[in-house]
């Protein structure tokens, strides 16, 4: 069986056992708390923890290498104002998808409060001045111990830059981070052959625990979300993708592992080991590129929440009967679309992002509690969709860039080993 084979069924194996064991296993209990709280907790929690050690490590090494690859100033900054523009781009048209799909569902028409009252406690968002000025790291070890991704980002740019500037000195150091680049993808490869378990674990246990008699109360809502993501990732991508000559079923078939890691971790910046291997081998986009945009998409490219925040926020109206109209639809564009940015280093970022949204069209902000219980399985779908969204964005920029093997592209191959490397990304880096 190829990689990708292999993480589905473990995937579609850790639901089965997941469902069964929330149906029955009140009636072995132990059994039950041995395997969800105990076997499947730990195995999760460690896979997580290995995948998070690798981003960091990779995320450096790899953009230091990107920067030095590329070598001119002026191609850094017609890749970076492309990718954040079409990151903007897309959210804008995410969240626009997921008011009209709601709009027509109309969700929460008719629900029933029941028990006590819901209430949920917003975390205050953070202003956008103090949002520039975090973006710049004071001390870089702390950037790094902390996961602020756009605090590294730009320590790593800052530091190509300086090796590129620094003649036959700064060679010897691109070469001793082209080869802590090959070290680092090679730990990635052993992490990544564990998978499987992983996968297994974390989704048997979400499962478990969640169930499916959850859905039944806010099925509307839950189909609202679920079209608006099938909408954006087959046409939003789809017309992305076409625009530069490539074909979007091509992508999604090569896009398959990472988007199962995502559904698997809810967490895009702990698939980025997977996603820049992917779109490095599979999709033919050079290092210089993907080792960028990639690690930037995964901070602030919120496709999937978006769309969860448009569904949320008719969902909600709906609920306390308050009628939206077109100036709100518009508000809760420009607000999400704008927050995607904003909230992007804040833990929880989807939900403060939807309490900011909320706010601003005058819906109260407790309503956030009656999606919190689905939230979890939700997050898995918008996960998988916001990892496809940095994907196709890198592809569509290395294709205007001339960054883009189209002979990778086009291959049907699977590639066994996730963690091969063709030679001409060797070659490029």
């Amino acid at each position: 069986m190829s990689f990708t084979q292999r993480i589905i069924l473990a995937m579609l194996a850790g639901i089965a056992v997941g469902v069964v064991l929330n149906l029955y296993g009140a009636n072995f209990q132990a059994v039950s708390d041995f395997l969800v709280d105990g076997l499947f907790y730990v195995v999760g929690a460690i896979f997580l923890a290995l995948l998070k050690l690798m981003v960091v490590p990779l995320v450096l090494v790899s953009l230091v290498c990107g920067v030095t690859a590329l070598g001119d100033l002026r191609a850094l900054g017609r890749v970076g104002g492309k990718t954040l523009g079409l990151y903007l781009l897309t959210t804008a048209v995410a969240i626009t998808i997921a008011l009209t799909v709601a709009t027509v569902i109309s969700p929460g028409e008719g629900f029933e409060f029941v028990g006590e009252e819901f209430s949920y406690q917003a975390r205050e968002a953070p202003p956008l001045t103090e949002v520039i000025i975090d973006m710049f790291p004071e001390n870089p070890i702390r950037a790094m111990a902390d996961d602020q991704m756009l605090q590294i980002i730009l320590f790593a740019l800052l530091l190509g830059f300086a090796i590129t500037s620094a003649g036959e000195r700064g060679k010897r150091v691109a070469s001793l981070f082209s080869d802590l680049n090959e070290v680092i993808l090679k730990m990635v490869l052993l992490v990544i052959k564990t998978a499987p378990i992983g996968v297994f674990a974390l989704i048997s246990r979400t499962f478990a625990t969640q169930g499916i008699d959850i859905f039944r109360p806010l099925l509307g809502y839950f189909i609202a979300v679920v079209i608006g993501l099938f909408l954006h990732l087959i046409v939003t991508y789809g017309l992305l993708l076409r625009a530069t000559g490539l074909s979007p079923i091509r992508f999604l078939a090569k896009m398959r592992a990472p988007m199962s890691f995502a559904f698997s971790t809810s967490s895009s910046s702990a698939t980025i080991p997977v996603t820049l291997n992917t779109v490095t081998t599979r999709l033919g986009v050079k290092n210089s590129v993907a080792s960028f945009t990639i690690p930037l998409g995964a901070t602030i490219n919120m496709d999937g929440t978006a769309i969860m925040q448009g569904a949320a926020t008719v969902f909600i109206a709906n609920v306390y009967g308050v009628n939206l109209a077109l100036g709100d639809y518009l508000t809760v564009i420009l607000t999400a679309t704008l927050a995607s940015i904003g909230t992007a280093a804040v833990p929880s970022a989807g939900l403060i992002m939807l309490a900011m949204v909320l706010g601003q069209v005058g819906l109260p902000v407790e309503g956030i509690a009656l999606i919190i219980g689905i939230d979890r399985l939700l997050d898995m779908l918008r996960t998988s969709v916001n990892v496809a969204g940095d994907a196709a964005v890198t592809c569509f920029v290395a294709r205007t860039e001339g960054a883009l093997d189209l002979q990778t592209f086009w291959d049907k191959k699977e590639v066994l080993d996730p963690g091969t490397r063709r030679e001409s990304l060797a070659a490029d880096r």
